[in-house]
């Protein structure tokens, strides 16, 4: 097994590759499709294939990493992605396009715990139970946070430059028969990242090997795994106060990347002068959430706990949408830097709660189960998003919207008051998702 420095860099350098070609595709994803044909109908239907692919596969996924090891279940996600990036770019039938993004889906669903639970179960074996986690979690977050960043800028930026030359955007559509557009090459170049990604997993993530079986005992085995993910928070009232501050972190996310765009579109006067705003804001929104996962160990250290932490991360990101609420209705220059000082403030508090959170999450559960818990907190995250997207989406131009994104991540910080230092209570042992020894729990606020 590799030592905590180097189970480190693989671990970040596992972020980057991952989640660098998902930046790729945020600016020029809606467009490409419009591109192909697809009427916003069509799209809205695109992205339910992928949600609803993230919601069916996240928590039997998580049983297979737990039952085969991570790294086969990673490289997996990478060959989905792979599948998924090359659909997508490449691809001209409303089928094919659908089918991409459903096979994203399942890339996602394979990939949200597998490489976490690899550093954690390295970092346990290399240090010891009572290792110090939330400083590689952080350092792991933040360079999800950077990937995405650098990815939004040249996935946005590529498109623009190819059609700075002349016709060049319609020598390549002609001479690939239409296939290859300028809004496919950020695809096509976040699939080659994806054959790196797949292949640094299987070279660098070595792990233990696991006992023999097979895949129908696999396969026999999902249903009192997603049964036991499904009863973990209703054990134990630390996971239950991460999971729920999971689902305020979706709730916020999903109404700040719902309204988001319109607004910029609103500022600028124009759709496309408003897409690229737009791409700026989310690459400084992703900047912001890197800044915060970095400073989660000293926000910890100020606060005096990493539950009291979360508290404080989450107040603040419930104080960005505020500010997003009271500017809603209003223009000028002065607003619109509140606003943006909102929206950084959103991604600032959400990216330190996140490694603190991970970090309480893993003293209360073992390598057994950790990949499986760490999927019931990306359920929980997704469920909250779609729904509080669609009751947004409801509500009348303004504040509101707004205000049920500020209330619904308000709501999870207050969970988290008057913990103090003090330890919750251990949850019993079951279904191989058991509890850490008190005393890993003690350590876990210090």
């Amino acid at each position: 097994m590799p030592d905590r420095t180097t189970a480190l860099r693989r671990y970040v350098t596992v972020c980057v590759l991952f989640w660098l070609p998902l930046g790729l595709t945020i600016a020029p994803l809606i467009l490409l499709l419009t591109e192909r044909g697809l009427t916003l109908a069509a799209i809205a239907g695109c992205f339910a294939a992928h949600s609803l692919t993230v919601v069916a596969l996240e928590l039997p996924t998580g049983g297979l990493s737990d039952a085969l090891g991570r790294r086969g279940v990673l490289a997996a996600a990478g060959v989905a992605n792979l599948a998924a990036l090359t659909l997508v770019a490449l691809g001209t039938a409303p089928w094919q396009l659908g089918l991409g993004m459903a096979l994203l889906g399942a890339g996602r669903a394979l990939s949200s715990g597998p490489a976490e639970a690899w550093y954690v179960d390295t970092v346990q074996a290399s240090a010891g139970p009572g290792a110090e986690l939330r400083t590689g979690l952080a350092r792991g977050s933040s360079a999800k946070s950077a990937a995405l960043a650098s990815g939004t800028l040249l996935g946005g930026a590529l498109p623009w430059l190819l059609g700075l030359g002349p016709d060049l955007g319609a020598r390549l559509s002609a001479a690939t028969s239409g296939l290859v557009l300028p809004l496919s090459v950020p695809l096509l170049l976040g699939a080659a990242v994806t054959v790196a990604f797949v292949l640094h997993a299987l070279a660098a993530l070595t792990e233990p090997a696991r006992p023999a079986t097979t895949l129908r005992g696999v396969l026999r085995g999902i249903p009192a795994t997603v049964s036991g993910g499904l009863r973990l928070g209703g054990r134990d009232p630390l996971v239950r106060r991460v999971l729920l501050g999971a689902a305020g972190a979706g709730s916020a996310l999903s109404v700040v990347e719902l309204l988001t765009p319109g607004r910029t579109a609103a500022l600028t006067g124009a759709p496309e002068s408003g897409a690229v705003l737009f791409a700026l804001l989310a690459c400084a929104g992703f900047a912001c959430s890197a800044v915060g996962s970095h400073l989660a160990p000293r926000t910890a250290a100020w606060a005096g706990g990493g539950e009291r932490a979360v508290l404080v991360s989450l107040c603040a990101g419930a104080g960005g949408l505020l500010l997003l609420a009271a500017t809603a209705a209003s223009t000028g220059v002065g607003p619109a830097v509140l606003a943006a000082a909102g929206f950084g403030l959103v991604y600032l508090g959400l990216g330190a709660a996140g490694p603190n959170e991970g970090e309480l999450l893993h003293r209360r559960v073992d390598g057994s189960g950790r990949a499986t818990a760490l999927s019931v907190q990306s359920l929980a995250l997704q469920l909250s998003a779609a729904l509080t997207g669609a009751l947004a989406g409801l509500l009348p131009p303004g504040p509101l919207p707004w205000l049920l994104g500020a209330g619904a991540l308000l709501a999870a910080a207050l969970l988290w008051s008057g913990r103090g230092g003090r330890p919750s209570p251990v949850a019993p042992p079951a279904d191989g998702l058991r509890a850490a020894p008190r005393a890993e729990v003690r350590s876990a606020d210090k």
